[in-house]
């Protein structure tokens, strides 16, 4: 066993005392200097530690406490038999070398270029920074990309782009902590962005937002999250913008969802050229029956493009047009009498009100909804009431009920067409821009429906033809991962219809050539820095047969190339541009250790094993051995292991993994009977290993329906090989 001590050398002129760490063990002794001064009465011989009321205490006693359990990680649990003096001066010295750099490393610095152009992008429900690390990995004919900003709901993803964009990378990078369908959303974005032009926006909204509008209201935070991500894409008109989903997106509703995405991304409307089509309607003629219908469409269209803080206005405006449309027509269906008492009338003139409020109204239900997610409402007693309620503060559902009232309402026939009008004035009210053309067009002319969808063409925004489909092992990431890619391209712009394969199928990177080199860990065990492995010993008799798998390639995984290295050695490199020099990993637990200094300095981050009981350790070296759940069942009720859980996924060395989801547990290594370590997931998705994931390791319970803790950022990003095959393609493309 090794005992370490801190002790202060000869102070300097100044005064201050250098402060060192010296290491004993088996008559051997090791010196190695922390990098830090303190005046010699700040510092607590006894308890080998800077008292707290000197400056910087607690960042120095931290890193102290740092240096310490480096220590005991070296001499406590190991593979090796020994540790040599020279691995103990490593581990040291990189812990040191990580905190010498944090501490002078420029916490902002602008993304300047200096060897080509540069192209500005976002990230929208950007979770880890998948799409992040991707893009700032590409860079084709001089063009690179310019991160400006993020946006995501949870407080860790937050930490996670902070530590590694700001802290690590010292981008001028901003975060937006906030739900986009929240009113202000975009509103803020802009301000975040500020007067920068976005040429790129990535993200993927949650599949179970996606369903056909109005048929299933479900009330909670994934609701329609995608038509907010397209206001977002109006208002920023970008060159092109990537939308990432899950494979089951084209088949969900039998395929309707897919072409109602498809034809809303195809809708977009150029906003600047939005005047030739407020000029087209001003220059038609419509029949008298007709005019107030069209004058509320071509009111309606006119709130397309406006920021949220202008709709407010003009909703109000039309509304207000609609209670005087109402008060003329109210004398013609009803006595003075009657039009004071009448349950119906009085269902209309409150409905007008409540619409006239909506803006106040939307942000109530957004509280009410805030509500029901954080006291968990679901399958119990009180959801249905509180989704009734949320439900009764929809506009949808206010000119529903105004509906009804007018239909039961006896109209003299001469004055039908009023009535209508303004039934049908409600309904404009919360129509869509499609919705709107559509009506618009049955009152066109035959010649003048031919102008307006020539018109339409000429200022439809973006083209695409289809989403396609990309499995990430054909960019090398060791990983059969399907997703669904819809990328939007301006008119301006050239198409992209596919992303090009980054590897063969013979070529694809194993789990073997991903994990190798970071197995040294048992069951409960945690890692800071690499330890070599000698594959001869470890595979005698196969060691041919394993080294040959692993090969040398180039940054996206293609065995062609100049600069070649294995997929391990760029995971540890990494894959960033060279303009991009990251300081050391470090991790913190929360935000607040962050802004304390408190961090973490590990040449290794994020190794960490699950702590499993004897049990569960029979029954994973049993699904390992057989190499299937399934065929494994009867042995494992055989010796009393069998387990209620659904899967085991069993990894084998020698092909890519399955898709990394979010829980650990599912996963067993091909080696050894335990589970995988948030960096060995983190291996499979492709991110570097100084990528470092923040926050809490793991949750359960209901901390899982709002916590993202590492495991989940891991299991829910964009593999950000893929990203960068996407990233080099637009950058190919791009004018």
């Amino acid at each position: 066993m090794a005992s370490c001590n801190f002790y202060l050398d000869k102070p300097d002129k100044k005064g201050f005392s250098p402060i060192h760490l010296r290491i004993i063990c088996d008559g051997e002794q090791v010196k190695v200097a922390t990098k830090e001064k303190v005046v010699p009465s700040d510092f607590d011989k006894r308890k080998q530690r800077v008292i707290e009321e000197a400056d910087r205490a607690t960042i120095i006693n931290h890193y102290l406490g740092q240096l310490e359990q480096t220590v005991k990680q070296l001499f406590g649990k190991s593979t090796k038999k020994k540790v040599t003096v020279e691995e103990v001066k490593s581990s040291l010295i990189d812990v040191v070398s990580s905190y010498q750099a944090h501490s002078t490393v420029q916490m902002v610095k602008e993304q300047v270029s200096l060897y080509g152009k540069s192209f500005a992008f976002i990230d929208l429900f950007a979770g880890a920074g998948g799409f992040s690390e991707g893009f700032l990995q590409a860079d084709h004919n001089n063009k690179f990309f310019d991160f400006i900003a993020a946006s995501d709901i949870n407080e860790n993803c937050e930490l996670t782009h902070e530590v590694r964009y700001n802290h690590q990378l010292g981008l001028d990078m901003k975060f937006l902590r906030q739900d986009i369908t929240e009113p202000n959303f975009l509103d803020n974005l802009l301000a975040q962005i500020g007067d920068r032009k976005v040429d790129v926006v990535c993200g993927g909204p949650p599949c179970q937002s996606f369903s056909l509008a109005g048929k299933r209201r479900k009330y909670d935070k994934k609701d329609d999250l995608f038509s907010h991500y397209l206001e977002v894409i109006r208002a920023l008109r970008p060159k092109y913008f990537v939308m990432e989903n899950v494979k089951g997106i084209l088949t969900k509703e039998q395929g309707r969802i897919a072409e109602q995405i498809l034809k809303e991304m195809q809708s977009i409307i150029d906003m600047e050229a939005l005047p030739k089509l407020t000029k087209f309607i001003k220059g038609m003629k419509p029949s008298s029956a007709n005019s107030f219908v069209f004058d509320c469409i071509a009111n309606r269209l006119g709130h397309e493009g406006l920021k949220d803080s202008e709709l407010d206005k003009v909703r109000e405006e039309y509304i207000a047009t609609m209670d005087s449309y109402f008060k003329q027509v109210t004398p013609k269906i009803a006595d003075y009498k009657t039009s004071k008492t009448d349950n119906c009338i009085a269902t209309i003139r409150h409905g007008l009100n409540l619409l006239q409020r909506r803006s106040r109204l939307m942000k109530l239900q957004q509280e009410v909804i805030k509500e029901k997610d954080l006291n968990y409402l679901d399958n119990d007693a009180f959801v249905n009431d509180f989704n009734h309620f949320i439900e009764v503060l929809e506009p949808e559902t206010v000119i529903n009920k105004m509906e009804e009232a007018i239909d039961v309402l006896e109209v003299p026939k001469a004055h039908r067409v009023m009535v209508d009008g303004f039934k049908e004035g409600l309904r404009i009210y919360v129509s869509s821009f499609d919705e709107c053309i559509s009506r618009l067009r049955q009152l066109c002319s035959e010649s003048e429906a031919k102008k307006l969808d020539t018109l339409l063409d000429e200022i439809t925004l973006y083209r695409i033809d289809a989403p396609f489909v990309a499995n990430s092992s054909n960019y090398g990431v060791p990983q059969n991962r399907e997703r669904v890619l819809f990328i939007g391209c301006r008119k301006d712009q050239k198409m992209i219809t596919s992303i090009p394969a980054t590897v063969k199928e013979d070529e694809k990177v194993s789990v073997f050539e991903a994990l190798h080199d970071l197995d040294f860990l048992g069951n409960n065990e945690t890692a800071s820095n690499y330890l070599d492995i000698n594959l001869k010993a470890r595979y005698n008799g196969k060691t041919e047969h394993m080294t040959a798998l692993l090969k040398e390639r180039s940054v996206d995984g293609s065995v062609n190339g100049k600069e070649k290295k294995t997929y391990a050695q760029w995971s540890r490199q990494g894959r960033l541009m060279s303009q991009h020099d990251p300081a050391p990993p470090v991790y913190v637990r929360n935000a607040d250790e962050l802004a304390q200094g408190r961090l973490v300095h590990e040449r290794l981050p994020n190794h960490q094993t699950s702590n499993q009981n004897e049990t569960v350790v029979k029954r994973l070296e049993v699904i390992r051995r057989t190499g299937d759940y399934k065929q494994a069942q009867p042995e494992l009720i055989e010796k009393g292991l069998a387990s209620e859980k659904r899967n085991y996924n069993v990894l084998n060395p020698e092909k890519q993994s399955p898709t990394v989801m979010t829980i650990a547990d599912d996963y067993i290594h091909y080696r050894v009977p335990r589970a995988l370590t948030v960096r060995e997931m983190a291996r499979l998705q492709s991110f570097d290993d100084s990528f470092v994931f923040q926050g809490k390791r793991s949750t359960g319970g209901n901390g899982r329906k709002f916590e993202v803790p590492q495991f989940t950022l891991v299991g829910n990003a964009v593999p950000p090989l893929m990203a960068r095959a996407v990233a080099m393609e637009i950058l190919r493309n791009i004018r």
